[in-house]
């Protein structure tokens, strides 16, 4: 029998992400969209790690079933590790509005002092054993001045990748999970899911 595995996302862009890495994986890979009572989560904790385990368990519980969820988000040096946890909800609005705002705040930071990562943590909740185990992932850039690519979603514009020569909305979902924080942090917890 597949076994099913929540992806705990309703993202568009997210989702297809997540499953392009995994899907050779024995699994049927579902998302929030595909539950009733799948509600929100409050992610009320201060690292990316928590939130994926807040996240993780809660939808498990709900579901009753395998859960990945992830927390992620941009590090700006220049900013003081801004917008972090805060990634999503930066900023009012769009995907746009959010890294426009980012652009704005650092209109007078030089180029060499523009460096970023952005960070993934995965958590997987079995809900048989109540067992749950988290993956990192990280990707080291620069913050651009202008966003380029129309790719990926949320800081791909503005987020300039040195080792592969473009930003994340310049590459295709294939070559930027090999690159990516999440992409990264899919393939650590791999192994674990295989076993699953």
């Amino acid at each position: 029998m597949i076994k099913k595995i929540l992806i705990a996302t309703r993202n568009k862009g997210k989702f297809p992400e997540i499953v392009e890495k995994i899907k050779d994986l024995p699994f049927e890979f579902l998302n929030l969209n595909d539950f009733d009572n799948a509600g929100d989560v409050e992610e009320t904790a201060m690292t990316f790690e928590g939130n994926a385990i807040i996240k993780a368990m809660t939808y498990g519980i709900r579901a009753n079933c395998l859960v990945l969820a992830d927390d992620s988000g941009l590090e700006i040096d220049a900013l003081n590790g801004k917008p972090g946890v805060m990634s999503a909800r930066y900023v009012e609005g769009t995907d746009e509005d959010r890294y426009l705002k980012v652009l704005e705040e650092m209109k007078d930071v030089s180029d060499e002092k523009r460096t970023a990562r952005f960070k993934c943590v995965i958590a997987i909740y079995n809900p048989e054993n109540q067992e749950i185990k988290t993956f990192e992932g990280k990707v080291e850039g620069v913050i651009l001045r202008e966003p380029r690519g129309d790719k990926g979603f949320g800081y791909d514009p503005i987020f300039y990748v040195p080792e592969i020569g473009k930003t994340l909305a310049e590459i295709e979902v294939g070559h930027k999970n090999s690159v990516d924080h999440r992409g990264r942090a899919l393939e650590n917890a791999k192994p674990f899911l295989r076993q699953l």
